[in-house]
């Protein structure tokens, strides 16, 4: 086995350890320390977002970043029908600054501020309980998927885009996140079901990683950014926890949930 394919492992758990820590800390605390939290995390991924797509990357990007987090940070102290505008603001606030890219950073904006707005509402309406079930879910994806696709290989999920993701490693991720439901399910009473829901969770959490891979691929970017060593950016790191927040969002529409417990 080769050397090489580890050698980004330690910058990635000492980052990805500062960067759960204070996430779950935020978490834990709740109120105006997550909201906050979260606001901060879809501005700097809007900044990020700008910075890929588009040529003039100094004018637009603090702007619509900053557009981005005023909206996220307001909008759960509104009633959801008044949130909605402010979660679509930065979107259309983007299309007379950009001179490419308008449509990429339109629909991802809005995906971001959606799920953060998705993060904030779990916390807030379910408690810490299953805001930690989420982000087991999408870390025991990201995990799994990280060593089973170094250790056992085999085909590419989509060389094209993202070269180093293997069919290996989602459906690793797909048991790993099943493993995570059933020990909720059994810890908090909720029915079997918790264990569909996690695996659709972590599909949903990969297919945000690979929409993410592609604005990448087609900005001809490795990185969303610099700002995490080992990760790049916050986009690069939370593109999963976008994708599972939104699905859950949706989700909670056509299921129940939690499962059981209603």
């Amino acid at each position: 086995m080769s050397a090489s394919r580890w050698t980004d492992l330690r910058p990635r758990m000492i980052s990805a350890a500062v960067l759960i820590g204070l996430a779950l800390g935020a978490v834990w605390i709740g109120g105006f320390a997550w909201r906050g939290f979260i606001s901060l995390a879809c501005g700097i991924m809007v900044w990020e977002l700008v910075r890929m797509v588009d040529t003039a990357r100094d004018r637009s990007a603090p702007v619509l970043g900053l557009v981005a987090g005023v909206c996220a940070i307001a909008t759960p102290y509104l009633p959801p029908a008044l949130a909605l505008p402010l979660l679509l603001l930065p979107s259309m606030a983007g299309f007379g600054r950009m001179e490419r890219g308008g449509v990429t950073y339109a629909v991802f904006t809005a995906l971001i501020l959606l799920a953060g707005y998705g993060f904030m509402k779990l916390r807030a309406d379910f408690g810490l309980v299953w805001m930690l079930w989420l982000v087991c879910v999408v870390v025991i994806t990201d995990v799994g998927g990280y060593f089973a696709g170094r250790m056992i290989g085999g085909p590419k999920l989509w060389p094209r885009v993202s070269p180093k993701k293997t069919w290996s490693g989602a459906v690793a991720g797909w048991i790993g996140a099943a493993i995570v439901g059933l020990i909720f399910a059994g810890t908090t009473h909720a029915g079997v079901g918790l264990m569909g829901i996690s695996v659709a969770i972590s599909m949903a959490s990969q297919i945000g990683d690979l929409a993410e891979s592609t604005v990448k691929r087609r900005a001809g970017v490795k990185d969303s950014s610099n700002l995490l060593p080992g990760h790049g950016g916050l986009l690069d790191r939370f593109d999963g926890m976008l994708g599972a927040a939104l699905f859950l969002l949706i989700a909670g529409q056509i299921v129940d949930f939690p499962p059981g417990l209603e």
